[in-house]
């Protein structure tokens, strides 16, 4: 099948879990333990890990599903994997337990080391973010659905650079990221992939992220982010790709809306 004749199904099986994890958070029961990576991992991650894992086998057997809650797939089995499903079941734990509400539901559908699609859903408000290869990126809400772009900029000397950061983050320490900070505003935003469906709608023009993140992080953002104009890159400033080494742990990376800026003058090089 094609990724267009999936989507809506991806959509209602992102959403479903989107509603367990806001029954969860909202009744505030849910245990909470740490994965041998020292990240936590609560009893929402693993309901909606179990809804979405068992729900896409059953819409395409054939498709195998990498998920963050069962990564320990070796690369000798991924490699043969022309195609396969990239799940985050609730990008954002750390927010959902301090209560911050920014987190989502992620699945990505990657082909040949790319994604071709991807579903960004968020329970607390009802949004949904997605896209398919060459068919746009887009917003659905309750109320319309409208496509998505990102601000194209010309000049970056003429206007402030919208950066991306998290409520937990001191935003000093992404400032000197940059040449000439006094010309950057802050958006705040918890969640890696809310940040980058952030850029990909216009409301920033940046999103700078240092630090461990896994591939399920950055699928879905990836594909939403280019169809909306703009590019997901590592440091270097190439494109991310997925399941072509043993580890599962992206580079740092960064969101642009505005691939057409100097990005490499405008960042402080590492």
């Amino acid at each position: 099948m094609k990724p267009e004749e999936l989507i809506d199904e991806v959509i209602a099986i992102a959403t479903d879990a989107g509603i367990t994890i806001r029954d969860i958070y909202l009744k505030g029961n849910f245990e909470r333990e740490m994965k041998s990576d020292n990240t936590p991992v609560t009893s929402a991650d693993l309901a909606a890990n179990q809804i979405i894992c068992d729900r896409l086998t059953a819409l395409t057997p054939d498709i195998p599903v990498l998920s963050e809650e069962a990564a320990d797939i070796p690369l000798s089995v991924r490699e043969s994997w022309k195609r396969y499903w990239l799940v985050d079941p609730l990008d954002g734990t750390g927010e959902f337990i301090a209560g911050s509400g920014d987190f989502s539901v992620i699945i990505a559908l990657v082909e040949h080391n790319r994604p071709v699609m991807g579903v960004v859903y968020v329970p607390m408000t009802q949004v949904c973010y997605y896209a398919i290869a060459g068919l746009g990126a887009y917003k659905r809400t309750d109320k319309q659905e409208v496509r998505i772009s990102s601000r194209q900029i010309e000049h970056r000397e003429k206007v402030s650079l919208r950066l991306a950061v998290s409520r937990r983050q001191d935003p000093q320490s992404v400032l000197t990221l940059f040449n000439h900070p006094k010309h950057c505003e802050l958006v705040v935003m918890g969640g890696a992939a809310l940040k980058s469906c952030l850029v990909a709608e216009g409301r920033a023009d940046c999103y700078v992220r240092v630090g461990p993140t896994g591939e399920w992080d950055t699928g879905a953002a990836q594909i939403i982010v280019e169809e909306a104009g703009g590019q997901l890159m590592d440091t270097e400033l190439q494109p991310l790709t997925y399941n072509e080494r043993e580890t599962l742990e992206n580079p740092n990376f960064i969101v642009v809306g505005a691939p057409n800026l100097e990005w490499d003058k405008i960042l402080i090089g590492e």
